[in-house]
């Protein structure tokens, strides 16, 4: 593949390494397409989708997601921590997110949509009106995270403390309401 720019591109059931790569993708679509374990560092997608893609331990140091949407992929254990911050924009659609890191990310407004985030790191993320659409959370940590006006009402399994995390106007269910009283080792009835 050209090592430099890619436009408008429908690339299909491709498995990648990384000499394939261009520097620069901008509004293609990656369908059904193998990245696992390569690195994608100082790559730049903008405005692109992945649809069925495996990315599982993909290295994204400086990489830069503007307007990249995710959908069906599997994604785990990626640092998303170290890519691109420069508008950054993401959104997961049934995605397993698993073992990933999003560290310090400023993510105000993410959308994620019936996603698996088990052991994912948001510890002092920016997730400001995020919107987290039946998305599981089991063991995942949150800590000096900004929930504000954060809408997680169809969202499982998560366990925030109040006193470390930012939760004001967030919104849960009365029974996810519950990861919220974790750490006091309580029972509640229902």
């Amino acid at each position: 593949m050209d090592n430099s720019f890619q436009l408008d591109q429908v690339i299909e059931n491709q498995t990648f390494s990384g000499n394939m790569l261009a520097k620069e993708y901008e509004a293609c679509e990656f369908n059904y397409c193998n990245f696992e374990g390569i690195d994608l560092v100082s790559i730049q997608f903008i405005n692109c989708s992945f649809m069925g893609c495996n990315l599982t331990n993909c290295k994204v140091k400086n990489t830069a997601f503007k307007e990249v949407s995710f959908t069906d992929c599997k994604i785990l254990g990626v640092n998303f921590s170290v890519c691109n911050p420069f508008l950054l924009e993401l959104v997961f659609t049934r995605c397993t997110l698993d073992l990933c890191s999003f560290y310090k990310l400023k993510l105000k407004g993410i959308v994620i949509n019936n996603c698996s985030l088990k052991n994912v790191d948001f510890v002092e993320a920016n997730l400001q009106d995020a919107v987290f659409e039946n998305c599981d959370f089991y063991g995942s940590a949150f800590e000096r995270t900004n929930l504000e006006r954060a809408d997680l009402t169809t969202s499982r399994n998560f366990s925030l403390d109040p006193e470390l995390n930012i939760i004001k106007k967030a919104k849960f269910s009365a029974n996810g309401a519950l990861g919220l009283l974790r750490k006091y080792d309580i029972v509640v009835s229902m």
